[in-house]
Formats: structure tokens, sequence, C-alpha cells
């Protein structure tokens, strides 16, 4: 499930929605998701956010996300910017241009810079793995 709408989406984000917008909105909640592995925070029987700063966040890095892809011609998956030239007899390979969030590769596979801006000012980044251990109750 989204964390944004296509409502949400059009017209803040962008105009007008695109045609796939629903499709585009699921791929960046998986990498809002993917952004979050480590963050703690109340959720829901569904997995989904409760507080109403954290909903906000995730729906806002959502929109923000797809409205970048939409800035660079990308869909989320990878595939625009792998090679901008390609030739098979004696191979020629022309890597992409180098769009999105910094760094090399696929604007699919980074967060954009306001879509992290957005999870870091609400407190969702910046956490350590770490696990829980039961309290020991004392007998009494």
């Amino acid at each position: 499930m989204a964390y944004a709408t296509v409502n949400d989406l059009a017209p803040t984000y962008v105009t007008p929605a695109p045609a796939n917008a629903a499709l585009l909105l699921d791929r960046a909640t998986r990498l809002v998701d993917q952004a979050l592995l480590t963050a703690v925070y109340e959720v829901d029987e569904d997995g989904l956010p409760t507080d109403p700063e954290h909903i906000a966040a995730l729906r806002d890095a959502t929109c923000e996300q797809v409205a970048a892809w939409l800035e660079v011609g990308e869909t989320g998956t990878g595939a625009s910017a792998e090679y901008s030239d390609v030739q098979i007899g004696s191979v020629r390979l022309g890597r992409g241009s180098q769009t999105g969030a910094g760094g090399g590769g696929s604007a699919a596979t980074r967060l954009a810079p306001q879509a992290w801006a957005i999870l870091q000012q609400a407190g969702l980044t910046g956490h350590e793995p770490y696990t829980y251990r039961p309290c020991a109750v004392a007998d009494g």
C-alpha cells in the first residue's frame, strides 16, 4: 500500500498526474521503506505509521520521490539510466546520465534529496540497527 495517493501527488507536486501515477507511488513507497529499514516508529496492525507527523512525512517523501523521477524521465524501474548508448559489434556501452540524488547509476535506486530531507526532519532516519532484550522479571 502506497504512502500517498494520486490526489496527494497532483496538483501539489506534479500537474497533471501521469497515467501511471499509482504505480509510481507504489514504487516510491518501496524506496521510502528501504530508507526506513532501521527506523523506529509506532505502526498499526497493517504496518502503517500512526503518528500524524510520520504519516505526513511518509506521504510527502513519497510524492517528492515521484516528482523527482518525473523530472528526469525515470519510471522507478532503474532502466532509464543504465545505458545511453549500446552497440553489440565491437562492444560499446555508454553509461546513462547521472541523475537523481547524487552519485552514479539510476535515479530509481536512490532516494531524492527532498524526500530524504523530509524523512530526516521527521526523525525517521539515522537510526542504527538494534535488538530488544526482554527485561527479567523478578519472582516475588
